[in-house]
């Protein structure tokens, strides 16, 4: 039977696994790149949990974490979407173990950001989906933006 608990800052390390994880499953197969990104991100999830800024939520298989998904609360300023807001969710680190797919756990963990959201009186969330998890996402009511991306070379 599968419970779902909020991560505390204890969970930095469980949820840099499934952030990996996650990448790799994805095809990212820069070893150096991902094994940079887990070094930088685990005291940067560590920090931000801290500061009730970084939400997450694990799923475990009787005591065994199989699955992940966290919202980060960014500061954002009033826009049309959300006139008076003051802030943005930015939903990420959906990740669910391979032989956990397929059983509405990744949707659950979703669900729970989405309240928080909610109680935090967050009207916009934004994410970026892979291939394989946009379908849920369009269920759940998300859909496409005119969002664009540029990204600084590394320097070499």
């Amino acid at each position: 039977m599968l419970e779902i608990r909020q991560a505390t800052a204890a969970d930095a390390g469980l949820l840099t696994a499934h952030r990996k994880a996650m990448f790799l499953a994805m095809g990212h197969a820069d070893d150096a790149s991902i094994e940079t990104m887990s070094r930088s991100f685990e005291p940067w999830v560590r920090r931000l949990i801290g500061a009730d800024k970084y939400l997450a939520w694990v799923a475990e298989d009787v005591g065994h974490p199989v699955a992940s998904a966290g919202l980060l609360i960014l500061d954002w300023p009033p826009q049309p979407l959300d006139p008076a807001g003051e802030h943005r969710g930015y939903l990420f680190n959906v990740f669910v173990e391979q032989d956990y797919r397929r059983r509405g756990i990744a949707k659950s963990l979703v669900e729970r950001c989405m309240i928080e959201a909610r109680r935090r009186s967050i009207r916009v969330v934004v994410l970026h989906a892979s291939n394989a998890g946009a379908p849920m996402y369009e269920a759940l009511g998300f859909g496409a933006t005119n969002e664009m991306l540029h990204v600084e070379p590394a320097e070499t």
